[in-house]
């Protein structure tokens, strides 16, 4: 089954629990603090993959997961890091979370891209020693790993492609000029799922065509199949809109899937076209000019129209040759836009920045590094506590509190990961 759609949950590895232990050997006098950290939790990837064509694998399977880390343990024993997950997707798949933000677009082999960040294992015991701390009773807890909800959508990376109404003849365009192989019948909606073929233009250029399900009016409302399957036009240089030749009503057929291809979320009505007329070998000379005269009135002048029979392989190596001259300058077109509109890398605000905000009698502190640390925290250990406290102070944050007349006994909450009391 063809599946270009699916929505699915990422959860990267939680990192592992430091150890709070203590050397205890016969004969070794104060042996101190031998708890060792927690492992890190494993990341979640996709990775472009030339062997996959569909989502069908995300179909029944929603819920993706990393490792999690191993906690510490004594003897100084790293807690074994969780095994990242990565997951083989098609080329041309796009990942957008929730807020409907791209988050990745795989369109290379092998192109691997973070989706899901595992959490840092927490530190043990051992990590605290200093001159003045010799027997630290102090273990973070390892962080959670990222959890993050979204689809996948797979848009074919195709140079062109092909739209028209049901039995206009695209899918025998595709069969003829590329090593496709769609299936075809004498009746509407053959095709149910896109087909990709690649078409050899000479010794040293081809290019890739996708052949789209036949519109019909309203399938941008849902009729038909829908308009589901032009999210696989949106990447393309050139569309090529078949007509059929034997159509009754030319302009009808004509604006018809115009209007379609204007109505999805992205006008694509406004790309590159060619305009085909297809199936003239039945007809004469005279009642083609008629044809294209007739069409040509309805169209931008910068539309280019040709006629073509794709079952008698009449006027294909024309039409191959000026698919290949548009896709050529609009690829360039883009490729310099890309260059004139690459965003300059910022660096994100420093994580160290925090904010204290009073919520009636309590305070709300936000920030980064200040709550990775309190997720780090054990709120059930009073020297984990102690330790937090002295972070905040040397951060500045316990000087807000008192600046904004915090008094004993007021719960101070650290974003969503925990309290204490001031």
């Amino acid at each position: 089954m063809f599946v270009d759609k699916a929505d699915v949950v990422f959860q990267a590895g939680d990192g592992g629990d430091g150890k709070i232990s203590f050397r205890h050997e016969k004969y070794v006098d104060r042996g101190g603090p031998d708890g060792g950290n927690g492992g890190n939790g494993g990341d979640i990837f996709l990775v472009g993959s030339l062997s996959q064509n569909t989502l069908a694998t995300f179909r029944y399977q929603k819920l993706l997961k990393a490792e999690f880390g191993k906690p510490g343990d004594k003897s100084n024993k790293h807690g074994k890091s969780g095994k990242s997950q990565k997951i083989l997707v098609p080329l041309g798949t796009v990942f957008v979370n929730e807020k409907s933000e791209i988050l990745a677009d795989v369109v290379n082999k092998d192109q691997e891209i973070l989706i899901a960040r595992g959490g840092k294992g927490g530190f043990g015991n051992a990590h605290f020693v200093s001159s003045k701390r010799q027997a630290p009773r102090i273990a973070e807890k390892g962080e959670k790993g990222e959890l993050v909800h979204g689809t996948l959508e797979l848009k074919m990376i195709a140079d062109v492609g092909l739209v028209g109404l049901p039995n206009a003849g695209k899918s025998t365009l595709l069969s003829v000029i590329s090593n496709a192989r769609p299936e075809i019948a004498n009746y509407p909606f053959t095709t149910l799922r896109p087909n990709l073929g690649v078409v050899d233009i000479d010794k040293n250029n081809s290019i890739l065509v996708a052949d789209i399900p036949g519109l019909i009016e309203g399938a941008s409302q849902g009729k038909g199949l829908g308009d589901e399957f032009l999210r696989h036009v949106e990447r393309t240089a050139v569309i090529i809109h078949i007509i059929d030749a034997y159509q009754s009503d030319l302009k009808a057929a004509y604006h018809t899937i115009q209007a379609e291809l204007a109505a999805y979320k992205i006008n694509l009505s406004k790309k590159p076209q060619i305009v085909v007329i297809n199936k003239i070998d039945g007809l004469d000379e005279d009642i083609v000019a008629d044809r294209i005269d007739e069409l040509r009135k309805l169209m931008p002048a910068k539309t280019k129209i040709m006629a073509i029979s794709a079952q008698a392989k009449m006027g294909l190596e024309q039409l191959k040759f000026a698919v290949q001259k548009i896709v050529n300058s609009e690829r360039t077109k883009i490729n310099k836009k890309a260059i004139k509109t690459l965003k300059v890398i910022q660096l994100d605000p420093d994580e160290r920045t925090w904010k204290v905000t009073k919520q009636g009698k309590n305070f709300i502190i936000t920030g980064r590094k200040i709550e990775r640390f309190a997720e780090r925290t054990n709120f059930e250990s009073d020297h984990s506590i102690e330790r937090l406290r002295d972070i905040m102070k040397k951060m500045g944050i316990i000087r807000e509190l008192n600046r904004q007349k915090a008094i004993s006994g007021t719960e101070i909450f650290i974003g969503g990961k925990g309290s204490i009391e001031f």
